[in-house]
C-alpha cells in the first residue's frame, strides 16, 4: 500500500483509535486522556493539510489519493472505495482544521466523565473524515450516521439548558432526514441500473440512461427534503437552534461547522450531476424555501437576545445562500456554494467556542446583561469582531466568506430567476445589523448592572493563549483563503466543470 492509499485511512482510522485509546487513558488520569486526544485530532489535520498541498488528479476534475477496499457486500455493489476530487477536497480540510480546534478547546474542558467526551467527539471527527472522503455513496451516509450518534449523546448528557427536550427533537428531525436521504439514495441505486453504490459508476450509467421524468422528480425530491431536514432548510429548521443552544461548545462546533454541510455536499456531489432533471422540476421550491432561510429566519435572528441562539439561528439563515448557489445550476454557482460552506464552518465554530468563553467570564448568554467587555478583554473582543464580520461576509480580500456569497450572487444575476438577487440581498442588511448590535451590546457601551454583579465575585480576565490557539486555527485559514481563493476555487472549477449539468448552464449563462 502507498501513501496515497494509506493516508484517507489514517484521517478516519486515527481518530476512531484515539476516541478508544482516550478512554483507556482516562483510567490513568485526566492530562493523559488529553494528550491521546488531541493527538487523535491533530494528525488528521496533518494528513489532511498534506493533501491539500499535493493534490495532482491524473484528469481535470478527477480523484486524488483513490483507494478500494473489499468489504463483502461486492455483490450488491458496496465498497470502501475513497479519494477526494475538486469538491471533496476543501470540505474535507475545513473538517479537520475545526476538528483540531473543537479538540483543542475540549480537552481544556471542565466536563464530568472528560475522557468519555472527547471519545464521543472523536468518533464524530472520524465520521466526517469519512463522509468528505468517500466516492461509494453507501459509506458517504454511513460515515454521515457514524458522526450523528455522538451528537445526540453528547446534547443530551453534556448540553446545557433544554437539553433533554433539544436532544429528543434533534433526533426525530435529523433521523426524518436521514430515512427520506436513505430512500433517495436507494432510489438511484435500484432506478439507475448500475447495481453499485459508486458514484463514479452511477455517472457512467445515468449518463447513458437518464432516469425517466417521473423517477427523476421523486428521486430528486427525496434527496432534496432529505438533505434539506438535514441542512435545515426552512420551515424544517427549528431542531438546529435549539440544538446548538443546547449542545457543549465542541459538539456545536462540529456540527454546525462540519457536518450540516452533509446536505449541501451531497446535493451539489451526488443529487445535482445524478439527476440533472430533477433540478429544474424542483427549482421553484428550492428558491422559495431557501429565501425562507434568508428573510424569514434572518428576521427571527435579529429578534435574538441569546447570544449563542442568535448564532443558531444565524447558521440557519446563511444556509439559505448555499441553497440559492445550487438552484443557479451552474459552476459559479455551485462553486460559490461550497467556497461559502467552507468559510462558513470556520466563521460558526469560531464564534460558537467564542460564546462559550463569553459565556465564562459574563455567567450569561443574554446579552442585555453584558456590556463593555472589550475593557476586560480585548483580544476576545478582536476575535469575535472578526468572526462577525466574516460571517457579514465583509467585502474585499482577506476574509473567506465574501467570495462564496459574491459567487453566488453573480450566479443568480446570471439566471432566469435574477430577481431574487433584490430580495436575496436583503439578507446583508439583516446579518449587518443582527452582527453589529451583538458587537456593541457585548463589547462596547455601558457595563449592565448584571455584569457588576457578576464582576464581584468573578475576576474577568481576556482569553488565556490555550483558549487563543484554537480560535487562531480557524481564524489563519479564514484569512488564508481570503487572500488566496484559488487555493481552493481552482481544483474546484476543475471538477464542476467536468460535471455537464454545471458546465451546460454555464455555458448557457
Amino acid at each position: 500500500m502507498n501513501d496515497s492509499v494509506s493516508l484517507l485511512h489514517f484521517t478516519i482510522a486515527v481518530p476512531i483509535v484515539a476516541a478508544f485509546a482516550t478512554l483507556w487513558a482516562g483510567k490513568i488520569g485526566r492530562p493523559a486522556a488529553q494528550i491521546v486526544s488531541v493527538a487523535g485530532f491533530a494528525i488528521p489535520t496533518i494528513l489532511a493539510i498534506f493533501a491539500w498541498i499535493t493534490y495532482s488528479p491524473e484528469v481535470a476534475g478527477g480523484y486524488d489519493f483513490v483507494t478500494r477496499h473489499n468489504t463483502g457486500l461486492e455483490a450488491v455493489g458496496i465498497s470502501l472505495h475513497l479519494g477526494l476530487n475538486g469538491v471533496s477536497l476543501p470540505l474535507f480540510v475545513m473538517a479537520a482544521v475545526v476538528g483540531l480546534a473543537a479538540g483543542l478547546y475540549a480537552a481544556q474542558s471542565k466536563a464530568e466523565n472528560l475522557s468519555r467526551y472527547l471519545f464521543c467527539l472523536l468518533i464524530m471527527q472520524g465520521g466526517l473524515m469519512g463522509v468528505f472522503a468517500s466516492i461509494d455513496v453507501f459509506f458517504f451516509y454511513f460515515f454521515h450516521e457514524l458522526a450523528l450518534i455522538p451528537t445526540f449523546v453528547m446534547v443530551g448528557v453534556w448540553g446545557g439548558r433544554d437539553r433533554g427536550y433539544a436532544a429528543m427533537k434533534m433526533t426525530i428531525y435529523l433521523t426524518l432526514g436521514a430515512m427520506l436521504s436513505l430512500a433517495g439514495l436507494i432510489t438511484l441505486y435500484v432506478k439507475s441500473g448500475a447495481e453499485s453504490f459508486d458514484l463514479i459508476t452511477l455517472k457512467q450509467h445515468l449518463a447513458a440512461a437518464p432516469l425517466s421524468e417521473t423517477v427523476s422528480h421523486y428521486a430528486f425530491g427525496l434527496l432534496l427534503f432529505g438533505f434539506g431536514i438535514l441542512v435545515s432548510l426552512w420551515p424544517l429548521h427549528t431542531w438546529a437552534p435549539l440544538g446548538y443552544g443546547a449542545a457543549p461548545s465542541s459538539a456545536a462546533m462540529l456540527h454546525a461547522g462540519v457536518l450540516k454541510k452533509f446536505g449541501l455536499y451531497g446535493l451539489i456531489q451526488i443529487a445535482v450531476p445524478l439527476i440533472p432533471g430533477g433540478v429544474g422540476q424542483w427549482e421553484s421550491w428550492i428558491i422559495w424555501l431557501a429565501l425562507g432561510n434568508v428573510v424569514i429566519v434572518g428576521l427571527v435572528t435579529m429578534a435574538q437576545r441569546d447570544l449563542k441562539q442568535m448564532l443558531g439561528y444565524s447558521s440557519v439563515m446563511h444556509m439559505g445562500y448555499a441553497f440559492l448557489g445550487i438552484a443557479a445550476m451552474s459552476v459559479l454557482g455551485a462553486g460559490g456554494a461550497v467556497i461559502m460552506m467552507v468559510a462558513h464552518g470556520l466563521t460558526v465554530a469560531l464564534l460558537f467556542m467564542l460564546s462559550t468563553m463569553i459565556h465564562h467570564r459574563t455567567q450569561t448568554f443574554e446579552m442585555e446583561e453584558m456590556g463593555g467587555l472589550s475593557k476586560k478583554a480585548p483580544v476576545l473582543s478582536a476575535f469575535f469582531v472578526c468572526g462577525m464580520m466574516a460571517s457579514i461576509a465583509l467585502p474585499g480580500p482577506g476574509l473567506a466568506n465574501f467570495w462564496g456569497e459574491f459567487g453566488i450572487f453573480v450566479s443568480i444575476w446570471q439566471t432566469d430567476f435574477s430577481w431574487v438577487l433584490f430580495v436575496a440581498a436583503t439578507g446583508i442588511i439583516i446579518s449587518a445589523i443582527y452582527a453589529l448590535r451583538a458587537i456593541a451590546r457585548i463589547f462596547f457601551g455601558d457595563e449592565s448592572e448584571d455584569f457588576l454583579e457578576v464582576q464581584k465575585d468573578h475576576t474577568v480576565t481576556d482569553i488565556t493563549w490555550s483558549e487563543r490557539i484554537p480560535a487562531l486555527i480557524l481564524i489563519v485559514l479564514l484569512f488564508f483563503i481570503g487572500f488566496f481563493p484559488k487555493t481552493i476555487s481552482s481544483s474546484l472549477n476543475d471538477a464542476l466543470e467536468s460535471e455537464p449539468v454545471y458546465a451546460t448552464a454555464e455555458a448557457g449563462n
